[in-house]
Order: structure tokens, then sequence, then C-alpha cells
């Protein structure tokens, strides 16, 4: 028999589509011949602060890879804020949880070819119980993926701290969602740099829209949002503006962004003036039930701008636009294969899952 491989993916911070690309793996792997299991020791997704809602993701990879695996087996602990106080008062062994922690992977391992251990939050998720995501490779004897996005060169002082972390244990960085302007740097300047100081690089992908954001009409969908115009809800949004401030100031903070919601009262109407005047405004969202005047509406869909209209207060709103991009839709059985392909076509797949070849002991 083949030995396991395990594989955790971990990242420098949230939302860098560590789901994605885990379960992008996972596809990679089956299509390779390998028997793949999963697990995600730390359930860090909730729905409630008890967690008395299961982390979704190991349910979308029991789904995607054909799993037989039990939910408490894929997910031992519940990082809830209920878990957290508990651990902060002493309530929670660390010594126990890494023994419940091993137990479950090794009942997962057992007879697999590879299996893909996805992190929590971010790399240093866990520390309060002795469970980051270096000290779950330790434990498990797993290789480490780093994932991490890149804006700059600041950027990097992250990626080496996880790196340093991390040790020996590293299997290769990973950048995820490059902007096309920064594509040349990252090859040119930045791989070299990293490998220079002995980090190896698997991949750079670029950023790809359907994984960056969300479309009106999907935001509709989800927000539970009336369209009160005639606008294309086909278009991508990627961040939320919130206007709270006056009119002229308003402008020049919205003319600095680009594929934006703006988020304000319905009764605002020198916001929506403002926002309707910014190139990068994609969608108006209009809070409070307070539906907007005439004029506005008009003007916004000759414009091609949609205008929703949500129930709500602002904030509650804004939390629930944030969920959808960085933990609704985005992770669906779409990003994965979409995950698949760029990973295909941009990644070192056989160095982070093997080749596949059918070795046998």
């Amino acid at each position: 028999m083949t030995q396991t491989k395990t594989l955790l993916v971990t990242s420098t911070g949230e939302s860098t589509g560590k789901t994605a690309i885990t379960l992008a793996l996972g596809l990679l792997a089956k299509e390779r011949g390998l028997d793949v299991g999963y697990m995600k020791p730390k359930g860090t997704r909730l729905q409630s602060n008890v967690g008395k809602t299961l982390d979704r993701d190991p349910m979308l990879a029991r789904d995607l890879l054909d799993l037989d695996s039990e939910m408490h087996q894929m997910e031992p602990i519940v990082y809830s804020p209920t878990f957290v106080q508990g651990a902060i008062r002493g309530q929670e062994d660390p010594d126990e949880l890494a023994a419940v922690v091993r137990e479950q992977y090794d009942s997962l391992a057992e007879g697999r070819d590879l299996v893909l251990v996805e992190g929590g939050g971010s790399h240093t998720t866990g520390g309060i119980v002795d469970l980051t995501d270096p000290q779950i490779a330790d434990l498990l004897g797993a290789e480490v993926l780093l994932v991490t996005e890149y804006t700059g060169p600041r950027d990097l002082d992250d990626v080496l701290a996880a790196v340093a972390d991390i040790g020996d244990d590293l299997a290769g960085v990973l950048f995820n969602r490059v902007a096309d302007s920064l594509y040349d740097e990252l090859e040119e300047d930045v791989v070299p740099f990293l490998e220079g100081r002995g980090v190896p690089v698997v991949g750079i992908v670029p950023r790809v829209q359907e994984l960056a954001g969300v479309t009106v009409a999907d935001l509709a969908t989800e927000l539970g949002a009336e369209v009160v115009n005639d606008a294309p809800t086909d278009v991508f949004v990627e961040r939320f503006l919130v206007g709270a401030m006056g009119g002229d100031e308003a402008l020049r903070y919205f003319r600095r962004t680009k594929n934006a919601a703006v988020i304000t009262g319905g009764d605002r109407a020198e916001i929506h003036t403002a926002a309707l005047e910014a190139p990068g405004v994609k969608c108006l969202l209009l809070t409070g039930a307070h539906r907007p005047p005439g004029a506005v509406v008009g003007k916004a869909e000759q414009r091609g701008v949609p205008v929703l209209l949500v129930s709500g207060d602002t904030l509650s709103i804004v939390e629930r636009c944030e969920d959808v991009v960085h933990s609704g839709r985005t992770r669906d059985e779409k990003t994965v294969d979409l995950m698949h392909d760029l990973l295909f076509e941009h990644a070192d797949v056989d160095a982070l899952v093997g080749a596949g070849d059918g070795d046998e002991a």
C-alpha cells in the first residue's frame, strides 16, 4: 500500500480562497486516481455563536469529493465564540483536543492516498488551544500549502512570518487572485526573492472576476431585495461602501473605488446622487425600506446602475453582503470547478497532490 500523503492548506489571512483551493485539489487528485480524504479540524464557518450549526465547508467537501465520512470526523472541533470563551477560562484541555484531532485524522486517513486538511481562518487561528495550523501540521505529519494574496511588497512581511511559523513542513506558497497589473512583478521580482530565501512558490493564480465578487442578481436573491429599476443585474460587485457622509465628501470617496455597491438609507438622496456620479459604483443598495425619489431611480436606470431596496438597517445589511461575497455563493460547486481549471493551468499540482502514478509497495 502507498503511504498516506497529507496536505494542510492554510493562509496568511481570512477569505483568501482556501476552501475552493482545497476542494479543487481534491478533484484534481481524484482525476489522478487517488483515494482522497478531507478534514477541517477547526470548524470556523458557523451560523451561531454556540456552534450548533456545523461548518459548511466539510458539507461541501463531502458532496463534491463523494465522501462517506461523518461530520464529527471531518470537523472534530467547533471553533465557535463559545468554545473560545471556554478555552480562555480553562475549560478546554489542549492535549485532549489534539488527541481528538489525531484520532479522527487516523480514522479518515486509513487506506487513503491523500488527506487534504483545511485550515481555519488564518494560520494563527487556534493558538489559544495550541492548535494553530502549523501545530496541526506537526501533529498530523502534514506538508503545508500557504495561500496568500498579493497587493504589494509589504504583503511579503506576512508571508515570511507565516513561513517562519510553518518551518520545514512548508510545501510551497500559492499566490491567489493576483491582478494582471501585479503578475509581472510577482514573477520577475517576488518569486526570485522568495526562492532565494528557500521559499518555494508553487503557483500564481490570476484574479478572475467570477471568484472575486458576486453578481447584482445573486446579491438581490440572497438579500431578498427588490430591484426597483430596469438596469442590468449581471454586473459584478466586489466591495461594499457605506454612504454615511455629506454629498461632496461621498463623491470623492466613491470615485476612488471600482466594482462597488453603495449601501445607504433610501432617504439619503444626496448620497444616491453622488454614487451615480462615480464610474466605479455598479449598484445602489438602499436600506430601511425607504423608496428613493423617482429622479434617482430614473438617473440610475439611465446610467445602467441597478437600485436594490432592502428592509433592515445599514449595518446589518453590510454584514450580510460581506457574508455573501466571502462565504456564501462564492463557495459552491461552480466556484470549485473554476478553481480546478485555474490550478491545473497555473499551479504545480503534481508537487502538491502527487502525480497519481499508482505506485504500490
